[in-house]
């Protein structure tokens, strides 16, 4: 019996009428009758990460029956039940390494649906075995990481797709329509803001608490991976990691990439040159502000600036607010009208020479606002051309899988909207503003006190990741690695 071997296995998807798997013959599936897919036809997934939104992504990529789920790798048994249940012949890992190399010739594609901390480590590896990866926004936790899974997924020539399922929205294509026909003229002035977070942030270090009776000492190292190791505490896991740099990035990481994707895509945007931020302060004494470099702050805002594009003839200055802060209305904007999403919680405003276009979160409800007082919205039913408009997540997961069937740089390779040679260069803006927050709370203790000798603006090169003005911010770039978790 022929067997398949690493050069000629199912991620090369040769198709044959008949092929040989487990001892039987698999019967062409015009012979089985029409809505049968075969198994010769199916992406062999696995998750990293079977919880919350991991569970909505392998369930998705999964496509109704479409693919075929293989196995599951989470430290958290309790919170991938939902998976489990859904997928009961996936075989359950606890660690994720040890599943990839003992399934290294059984699995096609994987998605990463970790904390930000894991989403380098995981992929990484991934790649490196030769498998497609799904991984969840942002695509890493610092700007290295980015860079590297950019440079392997082409190494590797493998199918890649970020998940910041707003790239697929149609919403987004006919922001480009518009933009493309010079409806707005040249944008030099782009604000996007968002209600993050939702968690608690700028709060001090929490203490250690028991681990949950379902989860072990062992559990929590592998869920802690490559961050430094703390004790357990609820405010770390399953949601509020998101607030400690340790493992999250903040406000920025969590809807970063899918507000900004918008302006990022329409402008044809590329690495920033200068990133300057302004910071929220926590006050629990009079006169001294909390210094609590562990944690996010409550509330940032940040102003990254862009070159001219191939795309948009003017520079760009992009504005971000957090927690809660939004840009005021523009005047070309009614005073009764939202910005952005219906309660102006999240939303984007660009600013042209001819009029403003705007959109909410994943770029819904796209609207232009010209300086003739016309106003433009999308309309009823428009799909962008985007064949799986009605699927979940606007089949942001379904295009992937189709793209990992018909291979590296195929056309479905190619139309992907989020592959890592445009959402690595999306995150690492994103990360951009991280560096920035981060450093404006760099303090060393002086002869007059607390000394925040960071807060300045910086300027970035990105061809060689580097910020040339302050050399203390460059600490922000890569991280440091636990044992054993190091990206290789």
């Amino acid at each position: 019996m022929k067997k398949s071997n690493k050069n000629n296995n199912r991620r090369q998807f040769i198709k044959k009428s008949a092929t040989a798997i487990g001892g039987f013959y698999i019967v062409p599936r015009h012979v089985i009758g029409k809505g049968y897919t075969a198994p010769s036809d199916q992406l062999r997934l696995a998750a990293i990460g079977a919880g919350g939104k991991g569970g909505s992504d392998i369930f998705n990529a999964w496509n109704e029956g479409a693919n075929r789920v293989v196995a599951l790798a989470d430290p958290d048994s309790k919170n991938a039940t939902r998976s489990v249940e859904r997928f009961p012949e996936a075989k359950l890992y606890k660690d994720f390494r040890f599943m990839l190399s003992e399934m290294k010739n059984q699995i096609d594609a994987v998605t990463i649906s970790t904390p930000d901390h894991v989403h380098g480590v995981a992929a990484k590896m991934a790649m490196d075995l030769g498998m497609h990866v799904y991984v969840q926004k942002p695509l890493t936790h610092n700007i290295y990481e980015t860079r590297q899974l950019t440079l392997a997924a082409r190494e590797n020539k493998v199918v890649t797709q970020m998940g910041n399922q707003g790239a697929s929205n149609p919403g987004q294509v006919q922001m480009m329509e518009w933009f493309d026909k010079g409806l707005i003229g040249a944008v030099d002035e782009v604000h996007v803001w968002t209600n993050r977070p939702v968690w608690p942030q700028g709060i001090p270090v929490p203490k250690s608490q028991d681990l949950p009776s379902h989860m072990t000492e062992a559990d929590w190292d592998l869920w802690i991976g490559p961050a430094d190791f703390v004790d357990y505490n609820s405010l770390y896991h399953t949601f509020k990691w998101r607030g400690w740099w340790n493992f999250g990035t903040g406000a920025l990481g969590d809807m970063g990439c899918h507000l900004i994707d918008p302006p990022f895509r329409v402008l044809g945007l590329g690495y920033p040159t200068e990133v300057e931020c302004s910071v929220g302060q926590v006050f629990t004494r009079d006169w001294t502000p909390e210094h609590i470099p562990e944690g996010c702050p409550p509330t940032s805002q940040a102003q990254i600036k862009f070159p001219a594009s191939e795309k948009n003839a003017s520079p760009v200055s992009m504005t971000w607010y957090d927690g809660g802060m939004r840009p005021f209305h523009p005047s070309l904007i009614p005073a009764d009208h939202p910005l952005g999403d219906s309660n102006s919680a999240n939303g984007v405003i660009m600013m042209g020479e001819k009029g403003i276009m705007t959109c909410a979160t994943y770029g819904r409800d796209p609207k232009v606002y010209l300086n003739s007082g016309e106003i433009l919205t999308m309309p009823e039913g428009y799909s962008g051309g985007n064949k799986y408009f009605d699927k979940g997540e606007h089949g942001h997961q379904v295009h992937w899988t189709e793209a990992c069937k018909a291979g590296f740089d195929s056309p479905e390779h190619k139309a992907l909207t989020s592959s890592f040679d445009y959402s690595g260069p999306l995150t690492e803006t994103v990360l951009m503003g991280n560096i920035a927050i981060r450093s404006y709370n760099l303090m060393k203790e002086g002869d007059n006190g607390r000394q925040f000798y960071g807060r300045k603006k910086l300027m970035w090169d990105g061809d060689n990741m580097e910020i040339t003005n302050f050399a203390d911010a460059n600490q922000f770039v890569s991280r440091p690695y636990r044992k054993g978790w190091k990206l290789i």
